[in-house]
Protein backbone atom coordinates (compact mmCIF):
# COMPACT_ATOMS: atom_id res chain seq x y z
CA UNK A 1 0.00 0.00 0.00
CA UNK A 2 1.62 3.25 -1.05
CA UNK A 3 2.22 6.14 1.48
CA UNK A 4 -0.95 8.28 0.45
CA UNK A 5 -3.34 5.20 0.19
CA UNK A 6 -2.42 4.71 3.26
CA UNK A 7 -2.84 7.85 4.88
CA UNK A 8 -5.95 7.84 3.20
CA UNK A 9 -7.37 4.76 5.23
CA UNK A 10 -6.25 5.95 8.31
CA UNK A 11 -8.44 9.74 7.49
CA UNK A 12 -11.64 7.59 6.77
CA UNK A 13 -11.15 5.08 9.36
CA UNK A 14 -10.78 8.02 11.96
CA UNK A 15 -13.59 9.98 10.51
CA UNK A 16 -16.04 6.72 10.78
CA UNK A 17 -14.74 6.19 14.30
CA UNK A 18 -15.45 9.71 15.30
CA UNK A 19 -18.80 10.24 13.56
CA UNK A 20 -20.16 6.99 15.63
CA UNK A 21 -18.41 7.61 18.73
CA UNK A 22 -17.44 11.15 19.61
CA UNK A 23 -20.56 11.42 21.18
CA UNK A 24 -19.80 8.67 23.56
CA UNK A 25 -16.44 9.54 24.30
CA UNK A 26 -17.28 13.51 25.10
CA UNK A 27 -20.38 12.45 27.00
CA UNK A 28 -18.79 10.12 29.30
CA UNK A 29 -15.91 12.38 29.80
CA UNK A 30 -18.12 15.85 31.02
CA UNK A 31 -19.99 12.98 33.49
CA UNK A 32 -16.77 11.66 34.80
CA UNK A 33 -14.65 15.41 35.32
CA UNK A 34 -18.02 17.65 34.86
CA UNK A 35 -15.53 20.14 32.85
CA UNK A 36 -17.52 20.45 28.90
CA UNK A 37 -14.50 22.17 27.48
CA UNK A 38 -11.74 19.32 28.70
CA UNK A 39 -13.66 16.61 27.32
CA UNK A 40 -13.96 18.44 24.08
CA UNK A 41 -10.23 19.43 23.88
CA UNK A 42 -9.34 15.06 25.13
CA UNK A 43 -11.49 13.87 21.81
CA UNK A 44 -9.54 16.45 19.69
CA UNK A 45 -6.10 15.45 21.60
CA UNK A 46 -6.72 11.95 20.94
CA UNK A 47 -8.09 12.73 17.09
CA UNK A 48 -4.84 13.96 16.62
CA UNK A 49 -2.74 11.13 18.15
CA UNK A 50 -4.19 8.44 15.70
CA UNK A 51 -3.50 10.78 13.42
CA UNK A 52 0.43 10.28 14.13
CA UNK A 53 0.40 6.87 15.53
CA UNK A 54 -1.96 4.38 12.63
CA UNK A 55 -0.12 5.37 9.53
CA UNK A 56 2.91 3.88 11.57
CA UNK A 57 1.22 1.58 13.76
CA UNK A 58 -1.49 0.35 11.51
CA UNK A 59 -5.29 0.75 12.20
CA UNK A 60 -6.12 -0.62 15.79
CA UNK A 61 -8.50 -3.59 15.62
CA UNK A 62 -10.75 -1.91 17.57
CA UNK A 63 -10.37 1.78 16.02
CA UNK A 64 -13.43 2.97 18.83
CA UNK A 65 -11.54 1.37 21.85
CA UNK A 66 -8.14 2.83 20.88
CA UNK A 67 -9.97 6.00 20.44
CA UNK A 68 -11.84 5.90 23.67
CA UNK A 69 -8.68 5.06 25.54
CA UNK A 70 -6.46 7.67 23.83
CA UNK A 71 -9.34 10.37 24.94
CA UNK A 72 -9.48 9.23 28.59
CA UNK A 73 -5.64 9.47 28.57
CA UNK A 74 -5.30 12.77 27.13
CA UNK A 75 -8.25 13.84 29.97
CA UNK A 76 -5.89 12.59 32.04
CA UNK A 77 -2.58 14.28 31.26
CA UNK A 78 -4.65 17.52 31.50
CA UNK A 79 -6.14 16.95 34.65
CA UNK A 80 -2.24 16.16 36.28
CA UNK A 81 -0.91 19.52 34.97
CA UNK A 82 -3.89 20.99 36.61
CA UNK A 83 -2.88 22.89 40.38
CA UNK A 84 -6.31 23.15 41.42
CA UNK A 85 -7.78 20.14 43.84
CA UNK A 86 -11.12 19.78 41.69
CA UNK A 87 -9.47 18.58 38.88
CA UNK A 88 -6.80 16.16 41.06
CA UNK A 89 -10.43 14.32 42.57
CA UNK A 90 -11.69 14.54 38.76
CA UNK A 91 -8.97 12.43 37.44
CA UNK A 92 -9.17 10.03 40.55
CA UNK A 93 -13.12 9.78 39.21
CA UNK A 94 -11.58 8.90 35.64
CA UNK A 95 -9.04 6.23 36.48
CA UNK A 96 -11.18 4.57 38.85
CA UNK A 97 -14.57 4.26 36.84
CA UNK A 98 -13.04 3.41 33.37
CA UNK A 99 -13.20 -0.17 33.20
CA UNK A 100 -17.30 -1.12 33.05
CA UNK A 101 -17.32 1.77 30.21
CA UNK A 102 -14.38 -0.35 28.10
CA UNK A 103 -15.92 -3.33 28.68
CA UNK A 104 -19.28 -2.19 27.16
CA UNK A 105 -18.37 -0.39 24.68
CA UNK A 106 -20.13 -0.65 21.63
CA UNK A 107 -23.45 -2.11 23.34
CA UNK A 108 -26.57 -1.57 23.92
CA UNK A 109 -27.73 1.19 26.49
CA UNK A 110 -28.87 0.91 29.55
CA UNK A 111 -32.37 0.67 30.91
CA UNK A 112 -33.17 1.39 34.42
CA UNK A 113 -36.12 -0.04 36.74
CA UNK A 114 -38.16 3.02 35.58
CA UNK A 115 -37.79 1.71 31.59
CA UNK A 116 -35.66 4.84 31.30
CA UNK A 117 -32.55 4.70 28.73
CA UNK A 118 -29.43 5.30 31.02
CA UNK A 119 -26.96 6.55 28.15
CA UNK A 120 -24.43 9.38 28.46
CA UNK A 121 -25.34 10.86 25.01
CA UNK A 122 -28.87 11.40 26.30
CA UNK A 123 -27.39 12.52 29.41
CA UNK A 124 -25.67 15.23 27.59
CA UNK A 125 -28.43 15.61 24.71
CA UNK A 126 -31.16 16.49 27.42
CA UNK A 127 -28.56 18.67 29.38
CA UNK A 128 -27.83 20.81 26.39
CA UNK A 129 -31.16 21.33 25.69
CA UNK A 130 -32.30 21.89 29.38
CA UNK A 131 -35.15 24.65 29.46
CA UNK A 132 -32.89 27.06 32.56
CA UNK A 133 -30.86 27.62 29.11
CA UNK A 134 -31.88 30.16 27.00
CA UNK A 135 -32.89 28.90 23.50
CA UNK A 136 -29.54 30.40 21.98
CA UNK A 137 -27.57 28.37 24.15
CA UNK A 138 -29.63 25.35 23.89
CA UNK A 139 -28.64 25.40 19.93
CA UNK A 140 -25.06 26.24 20.12
CA UNK A 141 -24.17 23.62 22.64
CA UNK A 142 -25.88 21.18 20.81
CA UNK A 143 -24.05 21.96 17.14
CA UNK A 144 -20.56 22.13 19.58
CA UNK A 145 -20.56 19.13 22.09
CA UNK A 146 -23.65 17.25 20.56
CA UNK A 147 -23.35 17.39 17.02
CA UNK A 148 -19.01 18.02 17.18
CA UNK A 149 -19.26 21.08 14.78
CA UNK A 150 -16.46 23.46 15.04
CA UNK A 151 -17.16 26.67 16.91
CA UNK A 152 -16.76 28.86 12.87
CA UNK A 153 -18.94 26.59 11.75
CA UNK A 154 -21.39 27.16 13.96
CA UNK A 155 -20.46 31.31 13.98
CA UNK A 156 -20.74 31.00 9.74
CA UNK A 157 -24.59 29.18 10.60
CA UNK A 158 -25.74 31.72 12.59
CA UNK A 159 -23.95 34.65 10.88
CA UNK A 160 -22.40 36.10 13.52
CA UNK A 161 -18.54 35.96 14.74
CA UNK A 162 -17.06 33.17 15.82
CA UNK A 163 -15.58 35.56 18.74
CA UNK A 164 -19.70 35.79 19.64
CA UNK A 165 -19.93 32.20 19.31
CA UNK A 166 -17.38 31.57 21.73
CA UNK A 167 -18.69 33.48 24.27
CA UNK A 168 -22.46 32.12 23.52
CA UNK A 169 -20.66 28.85 24.65
CA UNK A 170 -18.81 29.96 27.45
CA UNK A 171 -21.85 31.98 29.46
CA UNK A 172 -24.20 28.41 28.84
CA UNK A 173 -21.36 25.83 29.97
CA UNK A 174 -20.90 28.55 32.93
CA UNK A 175 -24.64 28.90 33.40
CA UNK A 176 -24.99 24.83 33.82
CA UNK A 177 -22.51 24.92 36.30
CA UNK A 178 -23.55 27.96 37.97
CA UNK A 179 -27.00 26.87 38.32
CA UNK A 180 -26.34 23.22 39.10
CA UNK A 181 -28.24 21.59 36.09
CA UNK A 182 -28.34 18.12 36.51
CA UNK A 183 -26.48 15.38 34.01
CA UNK A 184 -28.97 13.12 33.78
CA UNK A 185 -31.99 11.80 31.52
CA UNK A 186 -35.38 13.01 32.98
CA UNK A 187 -37.33 10.24 34.96
CA UNK A 188 -40.19 8.91 32.71
CA UNK A 189 -42.37 10.73 34.00
CA UNK A 190 -40.66 14.09 32.88
CA UNK A 191 -39.37 12.47 29.47
CA UNK A 192 -42.30 13.48 27.63
CA UNK A 193 -42.59 17.00 28.85
CA UNK A 194 -38.74 17.11 28.27
CA UNK A 195 -38.29 15.54 25.46
CA UNK A 196 -40.52 18.35 23.73
CA UNK A 197 -37.81 20.64 24.63
CA UNK A 198 -35.21 18.43 23.10
CA UNK A 199 -37.53 18.21 19.93
CA UNK A 200 -38.27 21.81 19.82
CA UNK A 201 -34.48 22.74 19.49
CA UNK A 202 -33.41 19.69 17.06
CA UNK A 203 -36.11 21.64 14.58
CA UNK A 204 -34.92 24.86 15.26
CA UNK A 205 -31.73 23.44 14.12
CA UNK A 206 -33.07 22.06 11.03
CA UNK A 207 -34.97 25.07 10.23
CA UNK A 208 -31.82 26.88 10.71
CA UNK A 209 -30.34 24.58 8.16
CA UNK A 210 -32.36 25.84 5.48
CA UNK A 211 -31.84 29.45 5.89
CA UNK A 212 -35.20 31.13 7.15
CA UNK A 213 -36.73 28.58 3.95
CA UNK A 214 -35.14 29.89 1.44
CA UNK A 215 -33.48 27.30 -0.07
CA UNK A 216 -30.11 27.52 1.03
CA UNK A 217 -29.16 24.52 2.38
CA UNK A 218 -26.68 24.69 5.42
CA UNK A 219 -25.82 21.26 5.10
CA UNK A 220 -23.52 20.91 8.57
CA UNK A 221 -26.52 21.90 10.33
CA UNK A 222 -29.72 20.77 8.62
CA UNK A 223 -28.04 16.94 8.43
CA UNK A 224 -26.64 17.29 12.40
CA UNK A 225 -30.14 17.88 13.43
CA UNK A 226 -31.83 14.37 11.02
CA UNK A 227 -28.54 12.44 12.45
CA UNK A 228 -29.33 13.67 15.75
CA UNK A 229 -33.20 12.96 15.59
CA UNK A 230 -32.08 9.92 14.58
CA UNK A 231 -30.06 8.68 17.18
CA UNK A 232 -32.46 10.58 19.92
CA UNK A 233 -35.03 7.70 18.44
CA UNK A 234 -32.85 4.79 18.34
CA UNK A 235 -31.81 5.67 22.25
CA UNK A 236 -35.38 5.96 23.26
CA UNK A 237 -36.28 2.84 21.46
CA UNK A 238 -36.59 0.93 25.22
CA UNK A 239 -38.15 3.89 27.02
CA UNK A 240 -41.88 4.81 27.18
CA UNK A 241 -43.11 5.07 23.53
CA UNK A 242 -41.91 8.76 22.50
CA UNK A 243 -44.25 9.04 18.99
CA UNK A 244 -43.10 12.72 18.40
CA UNK A 245 -39.38 11.35 18.31
CA UNK A 246 -40.47 9.18 15.42
CA UNK A 247 -42.32 11.76 13.97
CA UNK A 248 -40.36 14.77 13.80
CA UNK A 249 -37.55 12.53 12.29
CA UNK A 250 -40.24 11.93 9.58
CA UNK A 251 -40.59 15.48 8.95
CA UNK A 252 -37.51 16.52 8.50
CA UNK A 253 -36.42 13.37 6.11
CA UNK A 254 -39.50 14.38 4.14
CA UNK A 255 -38.25 17.78 3.68
CA UNK A 256 -34.77 17.19 3.37
CA UNK A 257 -35.49 14.85 -0.03
CA UNK A 258 -35.96 18.03 -1.50
CA UNK A 259 -32.63 19.98 -1.04
CA UNK A 260 -30.88 18.91 -4.26
CA UNK A 261 -34.42 20.55 -6.03
CA UNK A 262 -34.82 23.39 -4.41
CA UNK A 263 -32.54 26.09 -5.80
CA UNK A 264 -31.93 26.02 -9.66
CA UNK A 265 -28.06 25.64 -11.24
CA UNK A 266 -28.27 29.42 -11.24
CA UNK A 267 -29.35 29.28 -7.95
CA UNK A 268 -32.18 30.52 -7.94
CA UNK A 269 -35.79 29.32 -5.80
CA UNK A 270 -37.63 26.74 -7.42
CA UNK A 271 -41.05 26.51 -6.00
CA UNK A 272 -42.17 22.76 -4.76
CA UNK A 273 -44.79 22.81 -7.60
CA UNK A 274 -42.05 22.95 -10.41
CA UNK A 275 -38.88 20.83 -8.63
CA UNK A 276 -38.36 18.01 -10.73
CA UNK A 277 -39.39 14.95 -8.33
CA UNK A 278 -37.78 12.39 -9.95
CA UNK A 279 -34.18 14.42 -8.20
CA UNK A 280 -36.02 13.93 -4.89
CA UNK A 281 -34.41 11.22 -2.92
CA UNK A 282 -36.46 8.58 -2.86
CA UNK A 283 -34.88 6.21 -0.37
CA UNK A 284 -35.45 9.44 2.17
CA UNK A 285 -38.70 9.76 1.21
CA UNK A 286 -38.80 5.78 2.25
CA UNK A 287 -37.32 6.04 5.46
CA UNK A 288 -39.63 9.48 6.32
CA UNK A 289 -42.42 7.19 5.71
CA UNK A 290 -41.13 3.93 8.19
CA UNK A 291 -40.62 6.62 10.54
CA UNK A 292 -44.46 8.18 10.13
CA UNK A 293 -45.24 4.83 10.36
CA UNK A 294 -43.50 3.42 13.22
CA UNK A 295 -44.75 6.80 15.27
CA UNK A 296 -48.24 6.06 14.90
CA UNK A 297 -48.05 2.52 15.96
CA UNK A 298 -46.19 4.55 19.29
CA UNK A 299 -49.18 6.80 19.62
CA UNK A 300 -51.55 3.98 19.60
CA UNK A 301 -49.47 2.19 21.95
CA UNK A 302 -49.95 4.86 24.68
CA UNK A 303 -53.55 6.08 23.35
CA UNK A 304 -52.52 9.40 22.78
CA UNK A 305 -53.31 11.79 20.54
CA UNK A 306 -51.81 13.08 17.67
CA UNK A 307 -48.85 16.04 18.50
CA UNK A 308 -47.96 18.51 16.12
CA UNK A 309 -44.58 16.85 14.47
CA UNK A 310 -47.45 14.26 13.68
CA UNK A 311 -49.47 16.72 11.87
CA UNK A 312 -47.13 18.43 10.19
CA UNK A 313 -44.78 14.60 9.30
CA UNK A 314 -48.45 13.69 7.65
CA UNK A 315 -48.68 17.22 5.83
CA UNK A 316 -45.12 16.63 4.10
CA UNK A 317 -45.37 13.42 3.36
CA UNK A 318 -48.54 14.02 1.06
CA UNK A 319 -46.18 16.58 -0.57
CA UNK A 320 -43.49 14.15 -0.81
CA UNK A 321 -45.06 11.36 -1.76
CA UNK A 322 -47.47 13.14 -4.30
CA UNK A 323 -46.65 11.61 -8.27
CA UNK A 324 -47.03 15.50 -9.32
CA UNK A 325 -48.23 18.94 -7.70
CA UNK A 326 -51.58 18.58 -9.35
CA UNK A 327 -52.11 15.13 -7.87
CA UNK A 328 -51.70 16.22 -4.32
CA UNK A 329 -54.39 15.89 -1.84
CA UNK A 330 -54.67 19.37 -0.91
CA UNK A 331 -57.99 18.98 0.53
CA UNK A 332 -56.31 17.14 3.40
CA UNK A 333 -53.57 19.22 3.87
CA UNK A 334 -56.28 21.99 4.76
CA UNK A 335 -57.55 19.59 6.99
CA UNK A 336 -54.33 18.63 8.69
CA UNK A 337 -53.85 22.23 8.95
CA UNK A 338 -56.66 23.17 10.62
CA UNK A 339 -56.33 19.88 13.13
CA UNK A 340 -52.40 21.47 13.53
CA UNK A 341 -53.86 25.37 14.31
CA UNK A 342 -56.19 23.82 16.97
CA UNK A 343 -52.83 21.63 18.55
CA UNK A 344 -50.40 24.18 17.97
CA UNK A 345 -52.26 27.55 17.17
CA UNK A 346 -49.96 29.72 15.13
CA UNK A 347 -50.67 32.40 12.46
CA UNK A 348 -48.17 30.88 10.24
CA UNK A 349 -50.17 27.37 10.58
CA UNK A 350 -53.31 29.76 9.14
CA UNK A 351 -51.19 31.20 6.62
CA UNK A 352 -50.47 27.67 5.58
CA UNK A 353 -54.01 26.47 5.57
CA UNK A 354 -55.52 29.40 3.82
CA UNK A 355 -53.25 28.71 1.10
CA UNK A 356 -53.88 24.67 1.48
CA UNK A 357 -57.45 25.76 1.04
CA UNK A 358 -56.76 27.93 -1.99
CA UNK A 359 -55.51 25.03 -4.08
CA UNK A 360 -58.20 22.47 -2.65
CA UNK A 361 -61.37 24.87 -3.36
CA UNK A 362 -60.01 27.47 -5.70
CA UNK A 363 -58.15 31.10 -4.74
CA UNK A 364 -60.72 33.07 -3.59
CA UNK A 365 -61.51 30.69 -1.16
CA UNK A 366 -57.47 31.26 0.25
CA UNK A 367 -58.21 35.04 -0.05
CA UNK A 368 -61.10 34.46 2.02
CA UNK A 369 -58.99 33.01 4.62
CA UNK A 370 -56.31 35.21 4.70
CA UNK A 371 -58.88 37.94 4.90
CA UNK A 372 -60.06 36.62 8.18
CA UNK A 373 -56.34 37.00 9.35
CA UNK A 374 -55.29 39.59 11.32
CA UNK A 375 -52.45 38.99 13.54
CA UNK A 376 -49.60 41.30 14.32
CA UNK A 377 -47.20 38.79 14.37
CA UNK A 378 -47.40 38.16 10.53
CA UNK A 379 -46.62 42.14 10.03
CA UNK A 380 -43.18 42.03 8.22
CA UNK A 381 -43.64 38.26 7.25
CA UNK A 382 -42.58 38.30 2.98
CA UNK A 383 -44.81 35.27 2.65
CA UNK A 384 -48.13 36.95 4.22
CA UNK A 385 -48.40 39.03 0.65
CA UNK A 386 -46.49 36.75 -1.02
CA UNK A 387 -49.18 34.19 -0.66
CA UNK A 388 -51.85 36.23 -1.20
CA UNK A 389 -50.34 38.46 -4.52
CA UNK A 390 -50.25 34.21 -5.33
CA UNK A 391 -53.70 33.60 -5.33
CA UNK A 392 -54.51 36.57 -6.68
CA UNK A 393 -52.55 35.81 -9.85
CA UNK A 394 -54.05 31.95 -9.81
CA UNK A 395 -57.50 33.93 -10.06
CA UNK A 396 -56.67 35.49 -12.78
CA UNK A 397 -55.98 39.36 -10.99
CA UNK A 398 -52.38 40.02 -12.00
CA UNK A 399 -53.39 43.61 -11.79
CA UNK A 400 -54.58 43.10 -8.06
CA UNK A 401 -51.86 40.97 -7.46
CA UNK A 402 -48.94 43.42 -8.57
CA UNK A 403 -48.47 45.78 -5.16
CA UNK A 404 -48.72 42.41 -3.07
CA UNK A 405 -45.59 41.05 -4.91
CA UNK A 406 -43.49 44.51 -4.63
CA UNK A 407 -44.56 44.28 -0.96
CA UNK A 408 -43.48 41.12 -0.39
CA UNK A 409 -40.39 41.67 -2.32
CA UNK A 410 -39.48 44.55 0.16
CA UNK A 411 -39.34 41.83 3.27
CA UNK A 412 -37.99 38.99 1.52
CA UNK A 413 -35.01 38.40 3.52
CA UNK A 414 -32.61 35.87 0.73
CA UNK A 415 -31.23 37.29 -2.42
CA UNK A 416 -33.17 33.66 -3.95
CA UNK A 417 -36.39 34.94 -2.53
CA UNK A 418 -35.76 38.41 -4.08
CA UNK A 419 -34.86 36.97 -7.57
CA UNK A 420 -37.54 34.70 -7.99
CA UNK A 421 -40.15 37.58 -6.61
CA UNK A 422 -38.61 39.95 -9.23
CA UNK A 423 -39.32 37.29 -12.25
CA UNK A 424 -42.91 37.03 -11.02
CA UNK A 425 -43.22 40.93 -10.75
CA UNK A 426 -42.12 41.12 -14.12
CA UNK A 427 -44.60 38.29 -15.30
CA UNK A 428 -47.74 39.80 -13.84
CA UNK A 429 -46.91 42.86 -15.19
CA UNK A 430 -47.16 41.79 -18.43
CA UNK A 431 -50.10 40.18 -18.08
CA UNK A 432 -51.82 42.66 -16.38
CA UNK A 433 -51.13 45.05 -19.47
CA UNK A 434 -54.23 45.67 -22.08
Amino acid sequence: MSERTATDAVREALAATVAAERLRIVASLIRRTGDWELAEDAVQDAMTRALTAWPTRGIPDNPAAWLTTAARNAAVDMLRRAASERRTAGRAAIEAAVDREDQALGSAPDVDALGVVDDDRLRLIFTCCHPALPMEARVALTLRTVAGLEVGEIARAFLVSEATMQKRLVRARARIRGAGIPYRVPSAEALPERGQGVLAVLYLLFTEGYAGGSGLVRVPVAEEAIRLARLLSTLLVDAPPQPEVLALLALMLFQHSRAATRLDEKGDLVLLEDQDRARWDAAMIGEGVAALAASESARRRIDGVAGPYRLQAEIARHHATAPSAESTDFARVAELYARLARVAPSPVVELNRAVAVGLAEGPLAGIALLDELDDARLDGYHLLPAARADLLRRAGRPAEALPHYERALELAPSDPERRFLVRRIAEVRSDSRP
